[in-house]
């Protein structure tokens, strides 16, 4: 497996140094937010992690390669690329071989960053279960890659564009223990809150780490949620959001948009009916979870 992964100096050299590595995926540059935002973001969330003590890890395909870390030159590709194919764990074969560049969803990310040997990932929002999944069996593979790889997620919850109820639901079925790191409440990624609780609260970050390391050590395969809410001055109101996502859901089942096109459409909806809101507030909760993994990262690497 080891042949088709290709790591940064900077990863390697901190690899080689044995310090903590802070996975990252690639989707949210190339498919969740316009240029050059999604350049700027991309360095910055790479930045918080150095200062926070840990070795950030850009994952991308390209060449036929998994890429551990990426260059500016790589960022750049994605961040303005046409043709990079969102890569879940269903393409990442057919990608690689094709020699295609591919951005890394959160199951292709933490596949890849067990490959690699890398135990913290950081991104924006998990996928889930989609709201009317009862017919149209629309589950993120996300959820499936929580139940098998052993990786720990660092996210601002789910996106209240899916079904939580049902994806908390999914995810106690998998075994998969959701931490409200800091919060008794489940975040709902533009809110701090929802109407759904975490399983447990951690204050900590060596207290996640603890949890994390007893989990492993017991054999317990799978990740874990570190769900982190957006900080207060940057969430949404609930209200507010959840009627917006209810007019975007209506437009995209009238537009018959279906399957792995309904999330960058609604997202997309969500952005302009907020005015441009929703993306700020997704930009500071990934630069929040940035400083939480690396933080975690560090106790974990101890």
């Amino acid at each position: 497996m080891k042949q088709y992964l290709t790591y940064s100096q900077e990863v390697e050299q901190g690899m080689a140094a044995g310090k903590p590595i802070v996975a990252l995926e690639s989707t949210i540059i190339s498919h969740g937010m316009p240029y050059p935002q999604n350049v700027e973001m991309a360095k910055k969330v790479e930045q918080i992690i150095r200062d926070n003590g840990a070795v950030p890890a850009t994952i991308a395909i390209m060449d036929g390669e998994i890429k551990i870390g990426l260059s500016n030159e790589d960022l750049e590709t994605l961040a303005t690329s046409k043709n990079v194919r969102k890569t879940s764990r269903r393409d990442l074969a057919y990608v690689v071989a094709s020699k295609e560049i591919g951005a890394t969803t959160v199951a292709t990310t933490m596949i890849c960053a067990e490959l690699a040997g890398i135990k913290m990932f950081v991104t924006g929002g998990i996928g889930g279960v989609h709201r009317g999944a009862e017919t149209t069996m629309d589950i993120s593979a996300d959820l499936e890659e929580l139940a098998s790889t052993n990786v720990a997620v660092v996210c601002a919850g789910a996106k209240s564009i899916l079904d939580i109820g049902l994806t908390l639901e999914y995810l106690e079925t998998k075994g998969v223990p959701v931490v409200g790191f800091g919060t008794d409440a489940f975040p709902a990624f533009y809110t701090a809150t929802s109407p759904f609780a975490a399983n447990f609260r951690l204050n900590e970050p060596k207290e996640v780490a603890d949890m994390l390391k007893v989990k492993w050590e017991l054999g317990l395969n799978g990740g874990a949620i570190i769900a982190n809410p957006i900080p207060a001055e940057f969430s949404l109101d609930e209200a507010y959001i959840n009627d917006i996502i209810h007019t975007a859901l209506k437009e995209a089942e009238e537009n018959g948009i279906k399957g792995k096109d309904v999330t960058p459409f609604l997202l997309g909806k969500v952005k302009e009916l907020t005015e441009g809101k929703s993306l700020e507030s997704n930009i500071e909760l990934v630069y929040n979870n940035a400083r939480v993994g690396a933080q975690i990262a560090v106790e974990l690497n101890k």
